[in-house]
Formats: structure tokens, sequence, C-alpha cells
């Protein structure tokens, strides 16, 4: 008798791990199911952002995070969707989740950092770039020094911004929106051949903008170049006719 009331004990014992491992298995298995979830509708709502489709995109990502409520993607590619429409309050805490979820992610300081920086949060905006900049980690120190030379911008410093996009021109020579931002720097020092140059350079890696036609159009009036001015123009009002640039160009012109 007490032979067999150690082999019982011995067969709960198995049972009992049994149930375990097989709960276990199945937790393990739902929680996988629900990463998998996740990662399908945080795929697709980055897509939807990229086509503009931003109800499809908010859908979506708010699904992949009723899935998986860690997920940081889900989280920063809510809050840019935020930053589209205006809800700027929504987009913080988004931003602010996920720094929580992931305080040394280097993409999120730099996105929130700028994000700080637009809303006229200097100190907090640059604590964060700062951090991201200077991190060895980072493959891409000119994104945040980009932001950081921007958030001085705004601040009024054009010597400590011009410090800031030089060393990023010391990373990336061919980083875009550094090069537009030396050019509108330089249009706005007064030296308008730099000015020239910088757009130049900033054509070999990307598609004009409104913006850099706009400067092209006025360095080139500054430095008595009528002609090329005139077909920066016709580049404005042909591609970008509905841009606040090309109203302004369309508001100057003789009627017709």
């Amino acid at each position: 008798m007490q032979v067999q009331n150690v082999w019982s004990k011995k067969l709960n014992q198995i049972a009992l791990c049994l149930l375990l491992a097989a709960l276990v298995a199945c937790s393990t298995a739902l929680e996988r199911e629900s990463i998998d979830a996740a990662n399908v509708h945080l795929q697709l709502g980055v897509r939807y952002l990229s086509l503009n489709n931003l109800p499809m995109a908010k859908e979506n990502l708010e699904l992949a995070l009723q899935s998986d409520s860690d997920s940081i993607p889900a989280h920063i590619a809510l809050a840019f969707l935020y930053e589209k429409i205006n809800k700027h309050d929504e987009a913080r805490v988004q931003y602010e989740l996920a720094l929580k979820l992931d305080p040394e992610n280097l993409s999120l300081q730099n996105n929130f950092g700028r994000f700080l920086c637009d809303r006229r949060e200097f100190d907090k905006g640059m604590e964060l770039l700062t951090k991201a900049s200077t991190n060895m980690l980072n493959e891409s120190p000119w994104m945040p020094l980009t932001n950081a030379g921007r958030c001085q911008m705004a601040m009024g410093d054009r010597k400590k911004a011009a410090t800031y996009f030089e060393k990023a021109l010391e990373f990336n020579s061919n980083y875009a929106p550094v090069l537009q931002e030396m050019q509108k720097m330089s249009y706005q020092n007064g030296d308008f051949k730099a000015a020239r140059n910088y757009l130049a350079r900033y054509l070999t890696v990307a598609e004009n903008t409104p913006e850099s036609l706009w400067l092209a159009i006025q360095t080139e009036n500054a430095l008595g170049n009528q002609m090329l001015a005139k077909d920066y123009t016709n580049q404005l009002l042909e591609k970008f006719p509905y841009s606040n640039e090309a109203k302004h160009i369309k508001s100057t012109l003789p009627p017709q």
C-alpha cells in the first residue's frame, strides 16, 4: 500500500508537470499569435501611412497596439500620424509611452526630440537630440545633428545651428535635409553663392521642393541672374502650383 501511494504521488506530480507545461505552451502560442497579429497590422498601418491613407493607417496601428501594447514601432508610427493631423497631445502620449518602454532607442530620441523642439520645448528636445547624436552606437548621427541645428535655428542661434549642420555634413555630406538647411541659412546670411552651391549639391541627391525652388528664385535674383530665376519660377508654378510659395509668386504677377 505504501509503494502504491508513492507511485500515486509521482503520477500526480507528473500529471501536474504536464499540465503546467501545456499551459505554458498554450500561453506562449497565444503570445506568438498576438505578436504576429500586431506585426501584420503594424506593416499595414505603416503602408497606409506612406500612402497618406490616414484613417486606415490609424485603424491598423491601433489594432497593432491592441495585440501588442508594447510595440514600440506602432507607438512611434501612431505618434507620427497624430502629428500629421495636428493632434499634438495624442502624439506626445505615444512618444512618451514608447520612450518609457525603451529609453535608449536612438530613433525615438531623435523623433521625440524633434517633436519637442517643434513645440518650443527646446531644453527637453535638445537633451534627447544630444543623447542620440553623441551615442557611439548611433549609425546615423547626422539625423539628430540636423534636428539639433533646426532646434537652434528656432531658438534664434544661427551660429550654434551652423555648427550642428556642419557636423552633420561631416558624417554624411549627401544628407539632403541638412543640405537644404544650409541652402536656407546661406541665403539668410546673404551668402548667395554658397546658397547656390548647396542647392546644386542638394539636387544631386534629391528633387526640388517648393521651399528649395523659392530660395533658388530669391538667390538668383540677388545674384542678378534673371533668366535662371525665371526658370526656377516656372518650375515652381508647374510642379507645385498649389504650394504657398507658388501662391505668393502668383500674387506678385501682373494680371493677364
